[in-house]
């Protein structure tokens, strides 16, 4: 049980019979007899969808206990992405929905974070920032320009904006949460 005055970032927690992660809070402190509430942006992990609810600070939930493991990519097919659990070669599927456009960039190998609670995958952890190749883009204008950025497409079809000084074959830094550019990567030796 925790109280929902303790409530943090990445908890699991039970709630009217529905299992919650804990995406977003903020404690509110009452005033003179009123006790404060705590509010929180909660994902269902039945349905996905966002719900935000105050709780009181006393109320007392049910707190799930949360794994995580490292496992490794091997495929994806229409509907789902296989990992194994490169310790005892056990598979997890997990369905794409649940990855969302990231699982674009998943490739054979890669090793990434999966969150599970009780014994079901809940959601792949990917790093903040990956490396990527420029597949194709526009050469880079020397007329005056209404944005100092221009479209490319990834090796994987995902298509971002990158700096007019991007040309085909660079590979660059993206945050892999808002498919932004961050910068050019260092030349590999």
């Amino acid at each position: 049980m925790v109280v929902a005055s303790q409530l943090r970032v990445g908890m699991v927690v039970k709630f009217e019979g529905q299992d919650y992660k804990v995406v977003a809070t903020e404690y509110r402190p009452g005033q003179g007899r009123m006790s404060g509430a705590m509010h929180a942006r909660l994902r269902n992990l039945d349905t996905g969808t966002f719900w935000e609810h105050a709780f009181r600070s006393e109320l007392k939930l049910d707190e799930m206990p949360l794994d995580k493991h490292t496992l490794e990519f091997l495929y994806a097919d229409e509907n789902h992405c296989c990992f194994m659990d490169p310790e005892n070669f056990e598979q997890t599927e997990i369905p794409l929905a649940l990855i969302g456009v990231q699982s674009r960039f998943l490739e054979a190998g890669m090793k990434l974070a999966v969150e599970f609670v009780a014994g079901r995958p809940i959601n792949v952890l990917f790093p903040d920032v990956l490396e990527v190749k420029i597949a194709a883009t526009t050469p880079s204008a020397h007329q005056q320009q209404d944005t100092n950025f221009k479209p490319a497409t990834l090796d994987n079809g995902v298509e971002v904006m990158v700096p007019q000084f991007v040309k085909t074959g660079d590979i660059i830094r993206l945050d892999i949460e808002n498919l932004r550019y961050m910068d050019r990567a260092k030349a590999r030796r």
